[in-house]
């Protein structure tokens, strides 16, 4: 167990190389209770949010989600977060547990006087849960009744229970098939133990951060606080996609608009181990050609490969694919490669 956030996190429950394992190959249980959400409600709840969020929610229909970022006024990441239409004017946001208090801060320093909009921060009431990996549906099934509809990718389903709300997303951290479960808090150790168990007698098992961070890492995503920051964008990130510069104002885009038509000096680029090293973490120093260029944000030796990646912001003229580089671990410098993410690709 560490502290994460103010919360006492576990780290791993029988270790991280298996619990990995679990998911890639079976299945595995997190639990994400530390995770922030908010409601958003109100007439005017879509503008609203396409002022604050990069990405366009009007796109979203009910019933759909999409990942989406918070920026400051300089473009910079404040944070990454997922936004589901619940209603054509009700929307459910899922944070980071770091950013609970200066998101919804944000959010309510933006509102305006005459905006019809109702902010609700229903963290600390609300336990999450993340099941992931391909026997997911075995276990969903399991647990929920064979007639219940598997979340597809990017929707939530909402169910009114005696108890409160459960909101059911087909999303996931971790590159594989699965669902995120939101319960009312007294409830979500009686649901862990449920999925816990189904997932264990699907050959999976309960899995920690430290599974949740390879899992991650060997897919690219990036980690608010270490890939992602309040001084780079997400066009310096690789997430433009997650970007719609044809809305007309959203706090940040000004910024956006600059980089897009002049191109960023720094991209977060991908590298991987070339030969023995120990494995690479963040802050790391990254050489090129007798030169530091950066340091690594993230990096680990990835369970699934067998050798050590990493992310780190490098020059652009850097960041495609081939380019030599050195490690710099423990005051020795070990061989890299940038290389196109994600770097795990299912077989």
């Amino acid at each position: 167990m560490v502290p994460f956030a103010g919360w006492e996190m576990p780290v791993q429950y029988k270790g991280i190389v298996d619990e990995h394992k679990a998911v890639r190959e079976r299945v595995g249980v997190f639990d994400i209770s530390h995770m922030g959400q908010f409601l958003v409600e109100g007439r005017d709840a879509e503008a609203f949010l396409n002022r604050m969020l990069t990405n366009n929610v009007a796109v979203l229909a009910p019933g759909q989600g999409q990942y989406t970022l918070q920026l400051n006024e300089n473009g910079g990441v404040i944070d990454d977060l997922i936004v589901y239409r619940l209603s054509e004017n009700e929307f459910f946001l899922v944070v980071n547990a770091s950013k609970i208090e200066e998101d919804f801060a944000w959010l309510k320093k933006h509102l305006g006087e005459d905006d019809a909009v109702r902010l609700v921060d229903i963290s600390a009431q609300t336990g999450g849960l993340a099941v992931q990996g391909p026997m997911s549906q075995e276990v969903f099934h399991k647990v929920f009744g064979s007639e219940a509809p598997f979340p597809p990718r990017n929707t939530i389903f909402v169910s009114l229970t005696e108890s409160g709300v459960l909101y059911l997303c087909g999303t996931g951290y971790t590159g594989e098939e699965g669902f995120e479960f939101f319960a009312p808090a007294p409830e979500i150790t009686l649901w862990f133990e449920k999925l816990a168990i189904a997932a264990q007698e699907s050959g999976g098992m309960a899995c920690g951060l430290g599974a949740r961070d390879t899992l991650r890492l060997e897919m690219g995503y990036p980690l608010n606080g270490n890939d992602l920051a309040p001084d780079k964008t997400p066009l310096e990130a690789g997430l433009g996609f997650f970007v719609d510069l044809t809305k007309e104002n959203f706090v940040g885009r000004e910024v956006l608009l600059k980089q897009k038509n002049e191109g960023v000096s720094t991209r977060l680029t991908g590298f991987r181990m070339t030969g023995q090293s120990p494995p690479p973490r963040a802050h790391y120093l990254v050489w090129n050609e007798g030169k530091a260029v950066g340091e690594a944000c993230s990096g680990g030796l990835s369970p699934s490969l067998g050798y050590g990646v990493g992310m780190a912001y490098l020059p652009a003229a850097l960041a495609k694919p081939g380019n030599a580089l050195e490690i710099e671990i423990r005051g020795k410098r070990y061989p890299a490669e940038t290389v196109k993410k994600p770097f795990y690709h299912k077989t």
